[in-house]
């Protein structure tokens, strides 16, 4: 009862001037947010009226703008990218990893630091580089790249990922699958990125636009697809690692039931992701219905398959298994966007 009295309060609407109206704010708002008069907050309106009072200039935020990561010489460089990233993802725009008690930072722990920083974390400058200390700021602001700009991003790499690793298994291509194996840090450092921004809003509110979604259910609803795109590259993956390993090419019979189900899988997710962007309840729909086909696809290429070496089957049926799992994180995509947009069929 009491926490209610302390979120709510009534206070009366004050005229003054002849032109102005004004209010004034609780003491424990402002001494909460260590505000002072000459400070400036921000005024948004927000849907149904609602109007927000943003403090911007508190030590408060400012506090958590900033980690310190104490690191050990003998700590891992994969212990202090961990640490690294869980602070890039909880929302901290500087991050300082600095050696314990006047001790240096390992050669290898700056070298992977530095270039795991350049090539996985988006928007994340190197601004202190010493034997002792390595600092990285975080210089892109919310609208420069929306969570909805770096999810079609993320998508379209994906849906490439499969296209080439089919490719790579139908020619045979070492170096194409090579190429689908890279590109898989791309679509990780876009789902860095996505992560983040989506765990600073479910913490502050207030910036849910600023990343561009409406609401919280909307974090919530990303995040699952998010983790289903990554997932789906993921298994990209798989199929350019499973091709590294075949030594035959596949008969004609066989590459062309697995590109026809892979056709099907690219497409479903594809379609899931637009259904997403466009709020599309019966297109997300069309998407579920499908997975049935996919799992007779499936089983005909099983059946094909059994015409192949037998040193070769074991990484074939991996293949048409993350093939599979291509349309049913499709499916599972579609169904978030059933659930954000249950509304607009409710009479």
């Amino acid at each position: 009862m009491r926490q209610s009295k302390l979120s709510e309060e009534t206070r009366k609407l004050q005229f003054t001037g002849g032109s102005t109206y004004i209010i004034s704010l609780p003491k424990r708002w402002i001494d909460q947010n260590q505000l002072k008069k000459g400070s400036v907050i921000k005024l948004r309106e927000e849907e149904g009226g609602l109007l927000s009072i943003i403090p911007t200039d508190t030590a408060i935020q400012q506090e958590r703008d900033e980690a310190l990561i104490k690191v050990n010489p003998k700590d891992s460089p994969e212990l202090v990218i961990r640490k690294t990233v869980s602070t890039y993802l909880v929302g901290y725009n500087m991050i300082r990893i600095k050696a314990e008690k006047q001790n240096q930072l390992s050669t290898k722990q700056r070298f992977e630091l530095k270039n795991f920083s350049r090539h996985m974390l988006v928007g994340t400058e190197i601004v202190t580089d010493t034997p002792q200390e390595l600092t990285l700021q975080v210089l892109l602001s919310y609208p420069e790249l929306s969570v909805q700009s770096a999810l079609r991003r993320m998508s379209i790499i994906t849906a490439s990922m499969q296209r080439d690793a089919l490719t790579a298994l139908k020619e045979l291509d070492s170096q194409h699958a090579k190429e689908v194996l890279t590109t898989d840090n791309e679509v990780d450092r876009f789902n860095l990125y996505i992560v983040r921004q989506l765990k600073t809003a479910i913490q502050n509110p207030r910036i849910i636009k600023e990343i561009g979604l409406k609401n919280a259910r909307d974090c919530l609803g990303y995040r699952l697809v998010t983790k289903s795109v990554e997932r789906t590259a993921d298994h990209a993956a798989r199929i350019a690692d499973n091709v590294l390993l075949i030594k035959n090419k596949l008969e004609p019979e066989t590459s062309e039931k697995l590109e026809k189900m892979s056709t099907l899988a690219v497409s479903m997710f594809e379609t899931a992701i637009e259904a997403l962007f466009r709020q599309d309840y019966a297109l997300a729909e069309s998407i579920v219905e499908k997975t049935n086909d996919i799992i007779s696809m499936e089983k005909e290429a099983v059946v094909s398959s059994q015409k192949i070496d037998v040193e070769d089957a074991p990484h074939l049926r991996l293949i048409i298994e993350s093939i599979r799992r291509t349309a049913e994180y499709a499916s599972d995509i579609a169904e978030v966007v059933l659930n954000l947009t249950v509304e607009s069929i409710i009479a």
